[in-house]
Order: C-alpha cells, then sequence, then structure tokens
C-alpha cells in the first residue's frame, strides 16, 4: 500500500480494517465531543498515553505520532463533524508500530490531499499532507456499523528497546579547579 494514496474514486476506501497489526501490546480508545476542545484533548490524551508506554515526550517518534493524531482529530472536528455526533481515537502500540484511528460519523466527506500549492497561499489543507509525510502508512475505510468513516495512519517504531530516539546528552563543564593562594 502506498504511504501516499490518491483517491481517484471517492467512493471506494483505500484500505480495508483487515490492514490493522495483530497482537497489541497496548492499547487507548475513548470518545471526544466533535468541538475544537474534543480534538485538543484527545492530542493531549495521546501525548500521555504514548509517554506511558515507553515512548517519552521530545523525541521524534513521540512528536510525529502526537501531530498525526492531532492533524487527524482535528480533521474530524473539521470535516466529519456531525451535530450531536462524537468522534473515536483509537490509540493501537505493537512491538513494532503505532496506529492511530480516528472514526466519525460523517460518511459523505472523504479525506482527499489537498492539491499542491506552488504559491504558498493557501492558509488550509496542509493536514493529510502531513500525515502523509510523518506515516508510513495511511488510509481510511467506511465505518462497517453505520454511517461515518475511520481514517487511520501507521507509523513504524524505530528499532532501539525503548524507542527513543533522544539527541545525545551534552557533555557536562568541567568545574573550575581551586587555584593555590
Amino acid at each position: 500500500m502506498p504511504s501516499n494514496p490518491t483517491l481517484s474514486t471517492p467512493t471506494e476506501p483505500t484500505s480495508t480494517p483487515t490492514t490493522q497489526l495483530t497482537h497489541p501490546t497496548h492499547r487507548f480508545a475513548m470518545r471526544f465531543s466533535s468541538t475544537r476542545r474534543g480534538a485538543r484533548l484527545a492530542r493531549r490524551l495521546c501525548a500521555v498515553r504514548l509517554d506511558a508506554w515507553g515512548i517519552p515526550y521530545g523525541t521524534d517518534t513521540h512528536d510525529a505520532l502526537t501531530l498525526i493524531a492531532a492533524e487527524l482529530c482535528a480533521n474530524a472536528v473539521q470535516h466529519g463533524h456531525v451535530t450531536g455526533r462524537d468522534f473515536h481515537l483509537q490509540l493501537t502500540a505493537h512491538d513494532r508500530a503505532v496506529r492511530i484511528e480516528v472514526t466519525d460519523t460523517r460518511g459523505d466527506r472523504i479525506p482527499v490531499r489537498a492539491p499542491d500549492d506552488p504559491t504558498g497561499i493557501r492558509t488550509g489543507g496542509r493536514g493529510l499532507v502531513l500525515v502523509a509525510t510523518l506515516a508510513d502508512l495511511w488510509g481510511w475505510y467506511r465505518r462497517p456499523e453505520g454511517p461515518g468513516k475511520t481514517v487511520w495512519a501507521q507509523l513504524t517504531l524505530p528499532t532501539t528497546a525503548n524507542h527513543t530516539d533522544p539527541a545525545p546528552a551534552p557533555a557536562p563543564s568541567p568545574s573550575p579547579s581551586p587555584s593555590p593562594s
């Protein structure tokens, strides 16, 4: 599956739910109000969970996953909003990847990556560009139990034992030695 799918036929999903990884090591799922506040809370809880699962704050992996979650949640609020209905976030960690799924109840508006903007004038439409750039895979499928869709993104974890990728720590500065008097 390409990491930057093009949606040539708007009525057909780019993937099916069977693209999920098996045997998750951690899972977090929650419904949020389809508001800016709900999207912000979802992003923050995602960041907290990732840190608790061994993907620490301040690492490239944590930052990328948090940004992906933020963009998918913001899109659910902005483009998938149906009055009186929430969106659902599911975060699943596996031994080698993390998958983020955001489900809304608006099935008539499918995710479409914005066309290129060489002028740089456009102020919106960059969310899926960021997701496609940061994630190894992404796509969407129709919600099987009702109206709506699920947009998902997946990022492979680094091969280090605790999933960290911090910058090297600076060397301590030498302390001044006492001068003889």
